[in-house]
């Protein structure tokens, strides 16, 4: 078999590149690094280059799902400061009454001292 590629093999490969790249360029990724500036939105780091690789964009609001056009969800963080905000939702999530959503955990309103004075005057 030749290694040479026939011309139709040839030109469906690079349509099929071209499809790609321009699906690539739809992630909401592409499309954060096309309408911001390659700054981490914490420490300030500039990228470019190789370096581009580690500027994530973060969803301000933790939804994957909740990309709107605009970009109003996003930051682009480096991939430290990306990792420690994730951490401090974490944290927040887990040692807080509130949830990171605002809404109120019904799991922590029980007052396990509530009535302590009025039992602390009945041993006087």
């Amino acid at each position: 078999m030749s290694s040479k590629k026939t011309r139709p093999e040839h030109d469906r490969i690079v349509a099929d590149a071209r499809r790609v790249r321009k699906q690539r360029e739809q992630t909401y990724r592409e499309r954060a690094l096309k309408m911001f500036p390659w700054v981490c939105g914490r420490c300030g780091r500039e990228f470019s280059g190789k370096k581009l690789r580690e500027l994530t964009v973060h969803h301000r609001d933790h939804n994957h799902d909740h990309n709107p056009p605009d970009g109003s969800n996003w930051e682009l963080l480096c991939l430290y400061c990306h990792d420690n905000e994730h951490s401090r939702y974490e944290d927040s999530a887990a040692y807080s009454d509130v949830s990171p959503d605002g809404e109120q955990d019904d799991a922590l309103t029980d007052r396990p001292f509530a009535n302590l004075d009025a039992l602390l005057k009945n041993k006087k």
